[in-house]
């Protein structure tokens, strides 16, 4: 199983990275849909956005390894090989243990996503980050991001679709529990509307396809593809 084999990558004795690795990779549909897909283009320069423990990361290195071993769904996307891959965590726990699972194939910095430097990259993906951070930040970190893109990338960011729905609902409410167990600070959530989020990055110049991402589970989630072309 896949994500047997990316959780392993994690040590033997944190058995929380690896238990967390697992489930998270068995429960959340965003993984397997950006495999299954190809969303990652091969030889991509790839910057993860709040990577966490860089589960990402271990999951496209563990890929590579069965897909070379000929054990690969023939349906799928052939899984890609980034040329580069960097990750950007505020939590220095989860960065370094991003980086023993990863060991030289990638490389993780302890930083803020409102400071970081994000260099120059191909595809971007920040999964259930930007609403913690104020409507501002918001707006500048996506400028950025597509600065950094140059003339073509793709961002790949998955957002609460703020409603007054009870799945909506439910998912703040998980995400503070879930804050709370990993001892972060816990405070306001800037949440935004799905329409509210596309219109923000179509204005930037993103051509956006939203995608329901909450299959199998009680939570509002979707993920925006959201490419950009200069048109210079």
């Amino acid at each position: 199983m896949l994500a047997k084999d990316a959780a392993s990558r994690y040590g033997a004795r944190d058995r929380f990275a690896r238990h967390f690795a697992f489930g998270k990779l068995t429960r959340d549909p965003a993984f397997r849909y950006l495999l299954e897909n190809g969303l990652i283009r091969d030889g991509a320069r790839l910057l993860d956005l709040g990577c966490g423990q860089g589960v990402l990361t271990a999951l496209l290195l563990s890929a590579r390894d069965r897909h070379a071993r000929g054990s690969w769904p023939e349906s799928w996307s052939a899984p890609p090989s980034p040329q580069v891959m960097r990750g950007v965590d505020l939590m220095r726990h989860d960065v370094e243990r991003a980086q023993c699972a990863a060991g030289p194939s990638a490389t993780f910095v302890c930083g803020d996503i409102r400071t970081a430097d994000f260099g120059d990259v191909d595809t971007v993906v920040i999964l259930d980050v930007l609403h913690y951070i104020d409507f501002a930040a918001q707006e500048d970190v996506l400028k950025r991001i597509r600065a950094a893109l140059g003339k073509e990338g793709v961002l790949l960011l998955r957002v609460g679709d703020r409603s007054s729905t009870l799945r909506f609902r439910f998912t703040d409410a998980v995400d503070r529990v879930v804050m709370a167990l990993r001892r972060h600070r816990l405070g306001r959530f800037y949440t935004k509307p799905l329409a509210e989020w596309k219109k923000q990055l179509a204005e930037l110049g993103f051509s956006v396809e939203a995608i329901p991402m909450s299959a199998g589970t009680p939570f509002a989630n979707v993920l925006l593809v959201a490419r950009y072309h200069s048109p210079s």
